[in-house]
């Protein structure tokens, strides 16, 4: 059976008393209201509401007054502001005082059942967290990874699934979605969780250096090594290496990784001694590696032999329900960090956030709080804090029949001649418009010779 949640509405205009009864009303809650603030308490102190939704001038006493009564005969009685008189010291004295959030009059009818309904979902989230604590700590939080949306679950199942074995994993996904967490998780779930995580940024090392880093060298083996080195996949040994970046390795390092993964050995460069190790072999990649086999840029044998078990990280866009709880926690870390006081993300700040798509994923929306923690100078952060990075300028190149490309979108990996190609075309079949079909004329308004003209045209077509 649904439980029904109660709700006091506390205002001194009748009007607003009776309509916001009959909207609520509506909405399948219980609703009663009091004219004042002295009714409201002593109808407080005799029933227990799940919500009270007050106005701030009462006639009598505050709502503030009512807030605090109220929170003190029952902690998680959540309490909803309205006023019309509304200004940010008020609503930051509310919110420090333990309101939800501060809602201004005039209202958007829908955006204020919105917020009450969020209020009580979230009220009830916490009363089912203090129930089944552990259980909802699985569910929101594995390791270090934080959400609750599908993609998420399905995540935390398949890792529980592949720790405990020795099978190589391979992680894909946008840049910034935490593809390194997911491989550390892996291996703190798996017999090996004791021993080395090696971390290896495959896009980072140059190609001269790699097979090097990767495997070792011996003294004298080339100009510089003075002495024996250890390699990565030496030090991963009982352990698990992580290559992050796979898809930037170079054909000859592919070979030469595809013989250390099949052989399970490697030579150090210039040495003549095969060393034997026992290592897992978890890969990373933003890149779409089934088309760079196909594009001849990796290579088939190796994919797969490191995609046994494939896991595709969701993007922060397609997480719904994620961004309220990773911007929170990451408002707690910064806010330590940082030696603040930052209590909480207005509810309006959570919905803003949610309308931003967040292209550079959760490294963005870190970023995004870190700096808002940083330069907030209250104790609640509210949309206004967010505005800096959410209003940045969005870099955009136009293209024929509407699309548009971003420049942000480069950190994700594009088709540079795809895009190049689309933009070419564009000009061309204008500046052929402009010019009646005259190729000469066309030519002119590009700056082009008429034999580039021409070239360009024909390869379009």
């Amino acid at each position: 059976m649904t439980e029904i949640h109660k709700i006091l509405v506390v205002d001194d205009e009748k009007s607003m008393r009776e309509f916001l009864e009959v909207l609520l009303s509506k909405e399948g809650y219980e609703v009663s209201n009091a004219k004042n603030g002295k009714q409201a308490l002593k109808m407080i102190q005799k029933n227990n509401y799940d919500l009270v939704l007050t106005d701030i001038r009462l006639g009598d006493i505050t709502g503030l007054e009512v807030l605090r009564k109220a929170k003190k005969k029952n902690a998680d009685t959540v309490i909803i502001m309205i006023s019309a008189y509304s200004t940010t010291e008020i609503a930051v004295e509310a919110m420090n005082e333990g309101a939800y959030d501060f809602v201004p009059k005039p209202f958007d009818n829908n955006e204020l059942k919105q917020t009450i309904k969020k209020a009580l979902e979230l009220k009830t989230l916490d009363q089912e967290k203090e129930r089944t604590s552990s259980e909802l700590r699985d569910n929101m939080h594995f390791n270090r990874i934080i959400g609750k949306s599908p993609g998420m679950q399905a995540i935390y199942k398949r890792i529980k699934q592949v720790g405990p074995t020795k099978t190589n994993v391979l992680i894909t996904g946008e840049s910034g979605t935490g593809k390194e967490l997911i491989a550390r998780a892996i291996h703190e779930n798996s017999h090996r969780g004791d021993k080395s995580f090696v971390v290896v940024n495959c896009g980072g090392i140059p190609d001269t250096l790699i097979e090097s880093e990767f495997f070792g060298h011996v003294k004298g083996s080339f100009t510089g090594a003075v002495s024996d080195k250890q390699g990565l996949f030496e030090a991963a040994d009982q352990g698990t290496i992580f290559l992050d970046e796979i898809g930037e390795l170079s054909p000859i390092l592919q070979v030469k990784l595809l013989r250390a993964v099949q052989e399970t050995s490697f030579k150090p460069v210039g040495g003549t001694k095969e060393i034997k190790v026992d290592v897992r072999i978890i890969s990373a990649t933003n890149k779409k590696l089934e088309q760079e086999v196909i594009e001849g840029n990796f290579r088939e044998d190796l994919f797969f032999r490191l995609n046994v078990i494939p896991i595709k990280v969701p993007p922060l866009r397609d997480r719904k329900g994620d961004v309220g709880i990773l911007a929170k926690h990451f408002a707690e870390k910064y806010s330590e960090k940082m030696e603040k006081d930052i209590v909480k993300l207005s509810s309006y700040a959570i919905d803003f956030l949610n309308k931003y798509s967040f292209p550079g994923n959760v490294r963005e929306l870190e970023n995004l709080i870190e700096r808002s923690v940083a330069l907030s100078s209250t104790n609640i952060i509210l949309p206004e804090s967010l505005t800096i990075s959410m209003h940045k300028k969005r870099r955009w190149i136009e293209g024929i029949k509407g699309q548009r490309f971003d420049l942000d979108d480069v950190e994700q990996g594009v088709d540079l001649d795809e895009i190049l190609s689309i933009i070419e075309h564009g000009y061309l079949k204008k500046a052929m418009e402009i010019a009646g079909g005259n190729k000469s004329k066309a030519a002119d308004y590009l700056n082009l010779s008429l034999r580039s003209m021409r070239y360009r045209l024909d390869k379009t077509e």
